[in-house]
């Protein structure tokens, strides 16, 4: 293999005095080498070559080519860092930090440390993916969080983490302190080099005002060379401390042969300080400290605002997290105690007093009061609870003592639900971030160019003042508000719906919702309140009522459709239901009494059964009811008439829908005259009923054929998930089953239907502000880099323009930080 230039600099330069791992110097006596792509590598200590050889004995050698930052130096023995993480292995400790997934899968959310840039997060993935056992590995570069999942009957916890440690990363399961604390070590370095900056401007300025003020002759020679070099030795901590990661970022691009955001920056600063150190040193030209070290000040402060925004992005995730108390009082022998909650387990009883938050989900045993859903429904008002109603966890408990009968704890809680979803949308990068992140990038070649330009032009006018106008070029056009524009605004926007009670769980959701030409509606438990009561019985002849609303109950059971609770009021009795089987979309067959018996869709129990329809015992009126037939291998049973109502919030917003310009649509599989009565009622443009789950899927299919339509589908309960799946973004209820949940783009916290609109409005409202960002951020630009290459714009103006600009365009995302 030919080496290039670049190669044969590098090795004569500094690749034997620094390890080729970390990039931290080699000791003296040292001699640890691994071979990579080849070559003898020297290492700074045993960790470096130790991770350095697990890295390519898992063939993951392209870390070193792709890699664009140093990791964290290994300087701890490995083997001490594995007995460490071996205590996991304690079945109570996995399972405390860790939940079932499926039967056979367990999945942990860590935090990883180390990661410095995207290649570090490439090599994570990819060798964790190759770890036995290891069945899916998500990892977040923005939060730095790994969503794991394995088998643990073919490896465990600990073993995962020890392959993290192997190639010198360091990862435990997610801590909401811990992770605060991370973010308060970022939030301080930051901070302190900003101070810096600011601290060299403030004092580099007074060293450059009466140089700026004194007339031609006015101050001797001496003083003023004093000056330059007084100002020299105040903004080396501002270039080397405060400026270190741009220069370090722009060596890394360069290696790697390619062009990022601090490559101008770099540049700029660079250009103008070695030109500045020039003039002092032989006494010729001019210095620009004080442009340096004000620029280094402003972009640093942009940079800043960046981090805060990104850390406000996850806060709203760590708030979730933290809302749940470390112990509460458990009933133990006819006492209170008080116990983790890790420890709780259905059927236990828990006493919440006032102001204290709930831990788990359950059901109001004893006692009376109000309690604040606003962390999972976005509703800020008290809702009232008293004895038999539920409770969720991550409720504030209001006047009154509850106690509590405990129903799901820890991961199958409704709030853990919540996290998980934000934990997948923050996963993912939407379309128009990669978008903006591409033309960024094709913007800082074009940079380049006008930069040489610029020298050019300027060789030919006046040569003198090539350095700052350079600089300036460089400076002014640094796409930092171009790449802002999008992720800012979506974050607010994100932020502001969830607080408002509408959870986005997707990266593409917003997008989607903003260019929305035609909305789909689900009828039983989404447009209505899924609160069906048997309003109507017609037995076969020989039949009686009463038994089949028996018969009926005990089949109906076992379902979780909103038609099953129609029945729940009438008691089971001891009826033996056997070999129970439930058809989605259709209705529930088991054998009783040695007889197979069906209970749903009036022509699948027929179809089924071998029944005919005409026998059927029918109403002798005309009312819109869902009907619901019960049979089995002897004959009609009888006839359920059942009627929902419509939730109160439905009328307005399809007024709503419709003035945004939307067409609406009704997929139902009740009978038509019951969907058509809804439709009319709520002016829906088009009503397709009698439709079973794949029947739906296939009118989804229809519109979203049409050119230009986007369609988003809304729903509840298990038979949509598969058409949820299928639109181009899916809205549940809050309150629907888990799956339709798992399978929605949008949830609706608080089962309210005006969310919907809410969320249609901001995500218009979104796109619109990120429109404004872009044109803000362009127009800027095409002002800024002309004035530049003219010479009207000093360095320090440059960078108070690009710090200016990215500020502004922060402020105006912020808007969004509210869904009105």
């Amino acid at each position: 293999m030919n080496e290039t230039t670049l190669e044969r600099a590098e090795s004569a330069a500094g690749a034997e005095e620094s390890c080729y791992h970390c990039g931290l110097p080699i000791p003296p006596q040292t001699h640890f080498t691994v071979v990579i792509d080849g070559r003898a590598r020297r290492m700074c200590c045993a960790g470096c070559a130790a991770v350095a050889q697990a890295i390519v004995d898992n063939g993951l050698s392209d870390y070193y080519r792709h890699r664009d930052a140093m990791p964290e130096p290994v300087r701890e023995a490995l083997p001490e860092v594995v007995r460490e993480l071996e205590s996991f292995d304690l079945p109570e400790l996995t399972e405390q930090v860790s939940r079932p997934v499926g039967e056979h899968e367990r999945e942990v959310t860590l935090i990883l440390e180390g990661i410095t840039c995207a290649a570090c997060v490439w090599l994570n993935e990819q060798h964790l993916r190759r770890q036995p056992g290891v069945t899916h590995v998500e990892i977040n570069y923005a939060t730095r969080r790994a969503l794991v999942r394995w088998d643990p009957e073919r490896t465990s916890l600990s073993r995962i983490l020890k392959a993290i440690a192997e190639i010198g990363y360091r990862a435990h399961p997610f801590d909401p302190k811990k992770a605060e604390e991370v973010a308060q070590r970022e939030r301080r370095s930051m901070l302190w080099r900003v101070f810096v900056a600011g601290f060299a401007s403030m004092q580099v300025m007074m060293y450059a005002i009466p140089t700026y003020l004194a007339g031609e002759g006015d101050m001797p020679a001496d003083i003023e060379r004093l000056l330059h070099w007084a100002s020299l030795v105040l903004t080396l901590p501002a270039v080397f401390y405060s400026c270190g990661p741009f220069f370090a970022n722009a060596w890394r691009d360069l290696k790697l042969r390619r062009i990022g955001m601090d490559v101008p920056v770099a540049l700029g600063i660079g250009v103008a300080f070695l030109a500045s150190l020039w003039a002092t040193v032989s006494g010729q030209g001019e210095v620009y400290f004080d442009s340096v070290s004000m620029f280094a000040f402003f972009l640093l402060g942009g940079r800043f605002l960046e981090m805060l925004a990104r850390q406000r992005a996850v806060r709203g995730l760590e708030e979730v997290a933290r809302v749940i108390p470390a112990v509460t009082e458990r009933l133990e022998s006819g006492t209170w105690e008080r116990v983790p909650v890790a420890r709780l387990a259905p059927g236990d009883r828990i006493r919440v007093r006032p102001g204290q938050t709930i831990p788990v989900d359950g059901r109001v045993g004893l006692g009376h009061s109000e309690v604040s859903e606003a962390i999972l429904t976005g509703e800020s008002r008290p809702i009232p609870k008293a004895e038999g109603d539920l409770v969720l966890g991550g409720s504030l408990n209001g006047g009154g003592v509850l106690e509590v009968v405990v129903e799901r704890v820890g991961e199958e809680t409704r709030l853990a639900t919540i996290r998980r979803a934000m934990e997948r949308a923050q996963s993912e990068k939407p379309a128009l971030a990669s978008l903006a992140d591409r033309y960024a990038s094709r913007f800082i070649i074009a940079v380049l160019g006008l930069a040489v330009i610029t020298i050019g032009l300027w060789a030919w006018v006046d040569s003198s003042r090539i350095v700052p106008i350079v600089v300036s070029v460089l400076v002014v056009a640094c796409p930092c508000a171009l790449s802002l524009a999008t992720p800012v605004a979506l974050t607010a926007a994100t932020d502001a719906l969830m607080r408002s009670g509408v959870l986005v769980t997707r990266g593409h959701a917003l997008e989607t919702l903003a260019r929305l030409t035609d909305i789909a509606f689900d009828k039983t438990g989404t447009l209505t309140r899924g609160q069906l009561t048997v309003v109507e019985v017609l037995p076969a002849p020989g039949r009686d009522a009463r038994q089949a609303q028996t018969l009926a109950a005990a089949l109906e059971a076992a379902s979780e459709h909103p038609i099953a609770r129609a029945f729940t009021g009438t008691a089971p009795a001891n009826v033996p239901v056997a070999a129970f089987e439930a058809i989605t979309g259709q209705g529930l067959s088991a054998r009783v009494a040695g007889k197979r018996t069906c209970i749903g869709r009036p022509e699948w129990v027929a179809s089924t059964l071998g029944l005919s329809l005409e026998a059927m015992p029918r109403a002798s009126d005309d009312r819109a009811l869902t009907r619901v037939a019960l049979g089995d291998e002897t004959g009609w049973i009888a006839v359920f008439g059942l009627s929902d109502v419509l939730r109160e919030e439905a009328p307005e917003l399809l007024h709503e829908l419709h003035g945004l310009g939307l067409r609406t649509h009704l997929l139902s599989g009740d009978a038509p005259e019951i969907a058509e009565t809804v439709a009319r009622t709520l002016a829906i443009d088009e009503v397709r009923a009698g439709l079973t789950p794949e029947g739906k899927i296939d009118a989804l299919r229809q519109v979203m054929a049409q050119p230009g339509r986007v369609v988003a589908m809304v729903g509840d309960g298990v038979n949509d998930a598969p058409v949820l799946a299928g639109a181009h973004v899916s809205v549940a209820m809050g309150g629907g089953a888990d799956l339709a949940r798992l399978n929605a783009d949008v949830v609706l916290l608080g089962d309210d239907l005006s969310g919907i609109a809410r969320a249609i409005r901001h995500a218009r409202r979104t796109l619109a502000i990120v429109a404004q960002n872009h044109r803000w951020a362009f127009a800027y630009n095409l002002l800024a880099i002309p004035f530049a290459m003219a010479g009207w714009v000093t360095p320090w103006m440059a960078g108070l323009g690009m710090a200016a600009s990215s500020l502004g365009v922060v402020l105006n995302a912020l808007r969004l930080q509210r869904a009105r």
